[in-house]
């Protein structure tokens, strides 16, 4: 079991520092490149900068309200 864990920990790791390395690429070091260059079509609009961050950050609170309505409700189930 412990090796799944390390496994799984790894995983999760290696996912979100790909995700930073590629926002942090594309907020702070793109805007300083060329429009015309290569690199850009590897990357969404810069409108989009502030955007997926936003409905992300939407996504998960509404995730967590709902896990949290749900242990609230289960643990009402109990009591009663």
């Amino acid at each position: 079991m412990e090796l799944a864990d390390r496994a799984v920990g790894l995983l999760l790791s290696s996912i979100s520092l790909s995700i930073f390395t590629y926002y942090t690429f594309w907020v702070i070091i793109l805007p300083f490149v060329d429009s015309d260059h290569f690199i850009h079509k590897y990357f969404l609009p810069q409108d989009y900068a502030i955007l997926v961050p936003v409905f992300a950050g939407i996504a998960l609170l509404s995730l967590i309200s709902v896990f949290i309505g749900m242990v609230m409700l289960k643990s009402k189930k109990k009591k009663a």
